[in-house]
């Protein structure tokens, strides 16, 4: 697997990146162009690598503070054809499948946790239909309303932010979730509460055998299926695979919980309501607890830029800026 960066710098900041990127092991190819850039003016240079080695040699840019100073760009072609780069990609340590770059990690999960108006339209819309799917008694829409939920978003930014200590990023993920599920609740709850009077259900819909009857009777497999799913859904996001997130989304109750919370409450089942609630609790901290796990697992197992090593290079871009 081949990444391509694009690195725009200034001219004192050049001959230090050039180093950096032509001694990183599985790089493939280095172009400079000096000059080309306008603003900021200074080079720009592109280096076509193993994507295993993206993460080293991002962590050395970010030493050299080019972030600051200009740009680092990290796209993935889809098609290489090149002896040079195969060769570049079997001498790389690792699986490029398996490589973490940790910066692009961050921003994907830090967009996907933002409380934006399609968030919560698509998390009232879900947990309206699993509110109907409860009482209609229908599976297949409770299935679909999991497959409509937008919450692993957040969940999966509140683990990054746990592990890198972005702050920011968990205080964003967090205001997703506070605002984003009681407002569909609340939402579920006035529709129930509008359809018992006009007839659209009876009062005592929930009394009777449904196949619904899961969601508030929370026990071990609850928290060992939203484990499953945690490691599921991060890995998928570390390994650039998004079709496994449907299969993660239809797997948790977090949805249906929060939708029968909402519908038990309206009808007076309090206890039904309790067991939904807890099963809500279960599914979001088995989430997060397992994706946090997945996270140190492979910060532990990535080679990290040492310490001295990211010193010598700050001295490095020192020495060439005067």
């Amino acid at each position: 697997m081949i990444a391509q960066l694009r690195i725009c710098v200034p001219e004192t900041l050049s001959d230090a990146v050039m180093e950096c990127s032509t001694g990183e092991l599985g790089v493939a190819e280095v172009s400079r162009q000096q000059g080309a850039s306008v603003v900021p003016p200074g080079d720009v240079i592109h280096v076509l690598l193993a994507r295993e080695s993206v993460e080293p040699l991002v962590e050395k840019l970010h030493a050299l503070d080019v972030q600051e100073q200009g740009s680092i760009s990290v796209t993935m072609p889809d098609l290489v054809l090149s002896d040079r780069a195969d060769k570049a990609t079997a001498e790389a340590p690792g699986e490029g499948a398996d490589a973490v770059i940790w910066d692009e990690v961050s921003r994907q999960t830090g967009e996907d946790s933002r409380l934006t108006w399609s968030f919560l339209a698509f998390l009232v819309l879900a947990t309206q239909l699993v509110a109907i799917g409860i009482v209609t008694d229908s599976t297949i829409l409770i299935v679909g309303a999991m497959a409509v939920g937008p919450e692993f978003g957040p969940l999966a930014a509140l683990a990054v932010a746990l592990v890198q200590q972005q702050w920011k990023l968990g205080r964003r993920a967090a205001l997703a979730l506070g605002v984003g599920f009681p407002v569909a609740m609340l939402a579920a709850a006035f529709t129930a509460w509008l359809s018992v009077p006009l007839g659209l259900f009876p009062a005592d819909v929930l009394d009777r055998g449904s196949a619904a009857d899961f969601i508030y009777h929370p026990g071990p497999y609850s928290l060992i299926v939203a484990v499953l799913a945690g490691i599921a859904g991060m890995l998928s996001v570390i390994s650039r695979r998004s079709a496994a997130l449907t299969g993660v989304f239809i797997s948790v109750t977090t949805v249906p919980a929060a939708g029968f919370v909402a519908v038990a409450l309206v009808l007076g089942e309090f206890e039904k309501a309790a067991g939904s609630a807890l099963q809500l609790a279960l599914n979001l901290l088995g989430i997060v607890a397992a994706a946090v796990s997945v996270l140190i697992f492979y910060r532990l197992i990535t080679k990290r830029l040492p310490d001295a090593a990211a010193s010598r290079l700050k001295r490095m871009a020192l020495r060439t800026q005067r």
